[in-house]
């Protein structure tokens, strides 16, 4: 057998340590508060470093959370990974372990509404500042370097509208500068891009889509490399951040299956939005696999592979006319999040969370997340909500 494990091999395999599963096929859900000391030698030297994997209080683990860890860790190819119980809380812990006040940040103007809403808001506060930049600008990022300025926020592909980062070239551009990057990995997930070894400091996951894929879970992860897993770990516990172990149960159930689940997910995405893309009342399709998506070959260069999320934009009418598509569909439904197993649909306007540039489309925006039911019978539920707008707007 080769010494480098495939990927598929890997989630089957990672954070089953022998020492955790005692023989059972997965870790144990180790449900607790308070973990005993059977010697006061012991309680002294669990004292002394309580972040070591020794059972010391629940806040600080059991081998269930320790599980989880590990297997993200291995995915993210990262030196450590911390547990979070929502991806904004593990953004915003990210973000603090690297700030403090009186520094400048850069955040990308396509990055998820919370990112943007916890700079303005609770970094404001904290005298901390923030730029945000084009997404599109690669390593022209450097021109907006101050002699204060601590980390780059990325995300790629952005939210709601999808552009791909060249994440290399501003990588390259911040290290220069000694100036940290974190990257909302969660669209592709680890399998389709590794930031860390494109150089970033932390990768982040909101392990609620899908890591977890089963929209029953709410979950955060951060993975660090060596030279900033311990300043993630001190704000962490800081800041008393922790998950239960059923919920850390969940998403290491749903890092088994996630392989499988991301190529029925792709594939199916690929054949709606081709579908879509032909559509009469469809003006462009927001995939990174289309060429019109900005940043596609940047996509086809770093990245291993698409999801099931994606947007639309109409050629005509306006968000309150979108009510006659996703009122009655049968298939899609409207909910926040996505990564489920489940396809949804969502009217999004990007117009309130830009700061760089006007979001400007001749109709309004819809977000898909493409299930793992059959493709055709979601293209039917589409085509019958787009003939309802038709029909609605005298087309």
């Amino acid at each position: 057998m080769t010494s480098k494990k495939k990927t598929e091999t890997i989630l089957t395999t990672t954070g089953r340590r022998k020492e955790w599963t005692h023989g059972i096929v997965n870790p144990p859900v180790y449900r607790a508060s308070t973990c005993l000391f059977d010697t006061y030698a012991e309680y002294r030297e669990r004292v002394a470093d309580p972040a070591a994997r020794h059972l010391f209080y629940g806040r600080k683990g059991t081998p269930t959370q320790w599980s989880l860890e590990d297997a993200v860790t291995e995915l993210e190819k990262g030196a450590g990974t911390m547990l979070f119980p929502s991806g904004v809380a593990a953004i915003t812990a990210a973000i603090l372990s690297l700030v403090r006040a009186g520094d400048h940040i850069l955040i990308t103007d396509s990055a998820y509404d919370p990112t943007r809403s916890f700079a303005n808001g609770i970094l404001k506060m904290m005298g901390v500042e923030t730029t945000y930049y084009d997404p599109m600008i690669g390593a022209g990022v450097e021109a907006l370097f101050k002699e204060n300025t601590r980390l780059v926020f990325t995300e790629s592909p952005g939210s709601l509208t999808f552009e791909v980062q060249d994440l290399p070239a501003i990588i390259g551009a911040a290290k220069a500068r000694s100036i940290a990057v974190i990257t909302d990995n969660t669209w592709a997930t680890p399998l389709f891009l590794n930031p860390i070894a494109l150089g970033a400091d932390i990768s982040i996951n909101a392990a609620t889509k899908y890591l977890g894929g089963h929209s029953d879970v709410m979950m955060g992860t951060a993975t660090a490399n060596e030279q900033t897993f311990t300043k993630l770990r001190r704000t962490a516990y800081g800041l008393g951040q922790t998950v239960s172990a059923d919920d850390a149960a969940l998403v290491l159930r749903g890092i088994r299956t996630l392989g499988v689940r991301l190529k029925t997910h792709e594939e199916n995405a690929l054949k709606v939005a081709a579908w879509l893309k032909e559509h009469p009342l469809v003006d462009q399709v927001l995939h990174p696999a289309f060429e019109e998506c900005p940043g596609h070959a940047i996509w086809e260069r770093d990245f291993a592979g698409s999801t099931g999320l994606f947007s639309i934009v109409l050629k005509t009418g306006t968000y309150e006319d979108t009510a006659h598509i996703v009122d009655d569909m049968e298939l899609f439904k409207m909910g926040f999040s996505w990564g489920g197993y489940e396809s949804l649909i969502l009217p999004s306007d990007p117009t309130g969370a830009r700061s760089v540039s006007n979001w400007s489309a001749p109709g309004p925006l819809l977000r898909l997340h493409i299930g793992l039911e059959d493709a055709d019978d979601l293209i039917a539920d589409l085509e019958a909500g787009l003939a309802r707008y038709a029909s609605h707007l005298g087309l």
